[in-house]
């Protein structure tokens, strides 16, 4: 079977970096490359080609310690299940090794796992690695209780976007080493939402749990609060 080439984006892309971006930044890498890594902030975000933390954040290499997975879930603490946990692992990490100080859940609007799950979708293969994975929402679409009548598909789907990001801040903090260090305040839990279409991003109020923007007036196009 003749492999297929290197996808030209890719190639074109690298060219760019090399010629652009790397002149700009390559101190920074070496020290990075000597020094390490130290960021000390964490982003689970969703893998979603749509939602680049290093994007809507601005960040620079080395800034951002960034897991993601389909819809921006964290499981709960369960060391003794028989599974790979690539995401616990990564928290493990952040948390453990690189010392973050901060741990971000960054959703966003039009995410199709939320959809997926909301919409008890088929199978997209016999492995069901999807639908089994969108199972740990459950809990936050129980607690929300069903669509009420009348109201529409689109306002559904955000409050349940919303539960997400309150679901998996729940389970950080069903790791003991997330847990103790929050409690002496040397670690802090943080939910974000971005919209997509909108640019948009808003954060989650720790005490009312409300989700208010950072910037209420984004320049060009967009002028309204509405995140989608």
């Amino acid at each position: 079977m003749a492999s297929a080439p290197f996808p030209k984006r890719l190639t074109d892309g690298y060219t760019s970096f090399v010629h652009e971006r790397l002149p700009r930044e390559r101190d920074r890498f070496e020290h990075l490359a000597e020094k390490g890594q130290r960021p000390e902030i964490m982003i689970i975000g969703c893998c979603d080609s749509r939602v680049s933390p290093e994007v809507i954040f601005d960040a620079a290499p080395g800034e951002m310690f960034v897991v993601r997975n389909v819809a921006n879930l964290v499981p709960p603490y369960e060391p003794d299940k028989v599974s790979h946990h690539g995401t616990s692992a990564a928290l493990e990490f952040a948390v453990q090794a690189l010392k973050v100080k901060h741990i971000v859940v960054l959703g966003h609007a039009h995410c199709g796992g939320i959809r997926a799950f909301a919409g008890e979708s088929e199978p997209l293969s016999p492995g069901d690695f999807i639908g089994k994975w969108m199972d740990l929402i459950a809990p936050a679409a129980e607690r929300l209780g069903p669509r009420r009548g009348g109201e529409a598909e689109t306002d559904y789907l955000r409050k349940l976007e919303y539960a997400a990001i309150e679901n998996s801040l729940a389970n950080l903090m069903t790791f003991p080493c997330v847990r103790i260090l929050v409690e002496k305040g040397r670690l802090a839990l943080h939910g974000a939402f971005f919209g997509v279409a909108t640019g948009h991003l808003l954060v989650r109020d720790p005490e009312t749990g409300a989700f208010a923007p950072v910037i209420a007036d984004l320049p060009g196009r967009v002028s309204a609060i509405g995140c989608t």
